[in-house]
C-alpha cells in the first residue's frame, strides 16, 4: 500500500450537509481518511495510490456530493 495525501479545494463553503457528506465519504474504497484543512476551504485526503489515482479520488468525492478540485 502506498499512502498519498492530496489537498482538494472545496467549491462551496462548509455547512452541516457537506460535513455529513465528508464523514460518509471516508468509507469510500481506497480512501484512508479525510480532514478539513485549518482554512476550512480545503480537504486533505489520504488514499491508497496503488488502488486510486488523484482523478479517481476527485471523481469519488463528486459522486458523494463533495465538489472539490486539486
Amino acid at each position: 500500500m502506498t499512502k498519498v495525501q492530496k489537498s482538494f479545494h472545496l467549491e462551496r463553503p462548509l455547512d452541516d450537509a457537506l460535513m455529513q457528506q465528508i464523514a460518509d465519504a471516508q468509507a469510500l474504497y481506497g480512501i484512508e481518511w479525510i480532514k478539513i484543512a485549518p482554512s476550512r476551504e480545503d480537504l486533505i485526503v489520504e488514499f491508497d495510490a496503488t488502488r486510486l489515482r488523484t482523478s479517481d479520488v476527485e471523481a469519488a468525492l463528486q459522486r458523494a456530493g463533495i465538489f472539490a478540485t486539486v
